[in-house]
């Protein structure tokens, strides 16, 4: 029998470096040929997203050696950052982003010369450079057409973008007039362009502030004249109260949108009258928040056949029957599907995970119903003996709404926890706030646990995944629901007798850190927090400190400034530091344009003197979402320190959190 240790004094393999090595997933996975391609991240590389390939033999490798970084920065948050081509000899050409420059690339992996990437694009130094995302290889034509951002000035919202032509040639490298607008600009924000199959329209998204692409956009279609330009666009789908965040051609030339039309992120066709046709209706998701450039939840089959991600979530793949709406699901331990997915002839290639294994490259063929791991196995680093079970709960909150959470108890086969004390337990609040959190293994989760704190996800009002009713109870109540929601999960934990109420925390980043920091303000349930690169002062951040992407949110979000602005003083942690008692923890990248370290600053002086342990850790390079190895670690292990230290756990292996009043 395992001895005895009290709860979070346990031993376990599930080391800081370990889950920081493990962090990040595949994403933008592509066939270039036959082969699979795809970015994964290396934190222990400076952070850099690699992209590699799958060779017909099995064996993966990398594309571009280190320093290349492939990602793209339009919006901030970047999205789809390559395409690729296989020429008739089978050698491969690929065009991609590369984050310090943020300059589209031209790369040919398998040229006998071995030549370097070469740049299509210019320099810039406005608003650090010209960006690019979402590509689309024309090389019959000589361009690659892509989503342009360009910054006009020196404000954050100084900027534009438009679809753009590339000359694959490199003329543009130097010169900026080479390069082709097929759109005006008259929408702030726009998608890539999805051609038609016979190559004569294109159709693609667009949105304007005040809405965000969850609230609102539209779908349009011009047709491509002889000379490559693009004819008066029309609006085919969507509008202000609809949000479509992908569009796609059939192989016969039919349109595909996404559409929470009905309540629910559903699959349409447009019909021959410009009606649109639910092809699946269902009331679960099909489709998700638009957080990226370019991001996949469905791709038709050369059969006429359609793949999709669909559930309450993102929890299966699917191929559906789009004239009978017979859908299958893949069978497989996977609970999680990224919104990113391509297809070849009768293959259908995504990334997945599940609570017992990391997210993978997963290759389904639809012939025989077989799905297969083809890339970036899951190797469990330690015995899984020590990995969470996860609980999918619903809670009750304020006027008996529903709350959706997964709640991680303490596990670790070695130690057995003494029957007179109930666990810590942490509560995670997820960014966004229109995000969601998924079930899948977690080695930042599994370090705590495996230690004898708990965790438990809240997908708090707000979150994606449940349709857009559950998506707007956060309409102007931000930093009212989300902090009651969590609250309402961590006093029944206390109260059904799972956790420790004298031993409960708040964590989370970016939106998840606003919700980390309000909860401190406005509740006393919490016995410490870990705020991450958090939003701490609303009024300026919509007053031009932050970046032109979210600088219209809080409108949806609290209210309108010049409207509600009390609203906005009594929401905001950093008007109300004195109600903070409880110790607290604070992470900050110095390189974040999206919640500045300017408001962790200011956070922090008005906080100087008041006799509330604290720390603040802030680190060089590191921007929105923590990227290198050795900065995961620390953050993890400073984590720790904190709850070990507030929750009065002994432990010999924290290192010292130096916590100034």
């Amino acid at each position: 029998m395992a001895p005895t240790a009290t709860y979070g004094s346990w031993p376990s393999p599930i080391a800081a470096a370990l889950a920081a090595a493990h962090d990040g997933r595949p994403d933008h996975v592509g066939f270039v040929g036959d082969e699979v391609w795809w970015t994964v991240p290396r934190p222990a590389e400076g952070g850099r997203r690699a992209l590699v390939r799958r060779r017909g033999d099995g064996t993966e490798e990398s594309v571009l050696p280190a320093p290349w970084n492939v990602r793209s920065r339009v919006i901030e948050y970047g999205g789809q950052p390559w395409a690729g081509t296989a020429r008739a000899d089978g050698s491969a050409l690929v065009v991609f982003c590369h984050l310090p420059d943020q300059r589209l690339y031209a790369y040919e992996p398998d040229a006998a010369d071995g030549a370097a990437p070469r740049p299509l694009t210019p320099l810039s130094d406005v608003g650090g450079g010209l960006r690019w995302a979402d590509p689309v290889l024309r090389p019959e034509q000589g361009e690659v057409w892509c989503v342009l951002e360009e910054f006009t000035g020196p404000g954050t919202t100084d900027v534009r973008r438009v679809i753009a032509a590339v000359p694959l040639d490199g003329s543009a490298a130097e010169d900026r007039s080479r390069v082709r607008e097929l759109t005006d600009g008259r929408h702030r924000f726009v998608t890539g362009p999805r051609l038609s199959p016979d190559g004569r329209q294109a159709a693609w998204i667009a949105w304007d502030h005040p809405r965000m692409p969850w609230d609102g956009t539209e779908v349009l279609l011009a047709e491509i004249t002889e000379d490559g330009a693009f004819g008066t666009p029309r609006t085919v789908a969507g509008g202000p109260e609809e949000s479509v965040p992908q569009v796609g051609w059939t192989p016969d030339g039919q349109l595909l949108h996404l559409s929470d039309r009905s309540g629910w992120w559903n699959l349409y066709r447009t019909a021959a009258d410009g009606t649109p046709v639910a092809l699946c209706p269902r009331p679960e998701e099909f489709g998700g928040a638009l957080w990226k450039i370019g991001l996949s939840w469905f791709q038709p089959l050369d059969s006429g056949l359609v793949a999709v991600v669909h559930g309450k979530g993102a929890t299966a793949l699917g191929i559906l029957d789009p004239d009978s709406g017979e859908l299958v699901d893949a069978a497989g331990p996977w609970t999680e599907w990224a919104a990113t997915l391509a297809v070849h002839g009768t293959r259908v290639v995504g990334v997945a995970a599940s609570p017992r294994s990391a997210y993978e490259v997963v290759e389904l063929d639809t012939r025989t119903g077989r799905a297969r791991v083809v890339g970036c196995p899951h190797e469990d680093p330690v015995d899984p003996a020590y990995y969470p079970e996860p609980q999918i709960r619903t809670f009750t909150g304020p006027d008996d709404r529903e709350i959706h959470a997964h709640v991680y108890p303490p596990h670790n086969p070695d130690r057995t926890a003494p029957g007179d004390r109930l666990p810590p337990y942490v509560i995670w609040a997820h960014g966004g706030p229109t995000g969601h959190a998924p079930l899948v293994l977690d080695l930042e989760i599994a370090y705590f646990t495996s230690r004898g704190i708990g965790v438990a996800e809240v997908n708090y009002g707000g979150s994606t995944g449940y349709g857009r009713e559950y998506r707007e109870r956060l309409r102007e109540q931000w930093g009212v629901v989300d902090v009651e929601d969590c609250a309402a999960v961590a006093r029944a934990l206390a109260d059904e007798g799972t956790a420790d109420p004298a031993r409960l925390a708040i964590r989370g980043g970016s939106a998840g850190g606003w919700t980390a920091a309000a909860s401190l303000v406005h509740s006393d349930v919490y016995a410490c927090g870990t705020i991450i690169y958090p939003i701490l002062d609303p009024a300026a951040w919509a007053d031009g400190e932050t970046h032109d992407f979210e600088s219209e949110y809080p409108r949806s979000l609290i209210g309108p400034l010049d409207e509600v602005p009390a609203r906005y003083r009594d929401r905001s942690p950093l008007e109300h530091v004195d109600r903070i008692t409880a110790p607290f923890l604070l992470l900050q990248g110095l390189d974040d344009v999206i919640c500045p370290p300017a408001q962790a600053e200011r956070f922090l002086a008005r906080m100087a003197g008041r006799g509330v342990p604290h720390a603040y850790l802030a680190f060089e390079g590191e921007a929105h979402g923590f990227r290198r190895a050795d900065t995961m670690i620390r953050c993890l292990e400073a984590e720790l320190a904190l709850y070990t230290g507030t929750f009065g756990i002994e432990r010999s292996d924290v290192p010292r959190l130096e916590l100034r009043k």
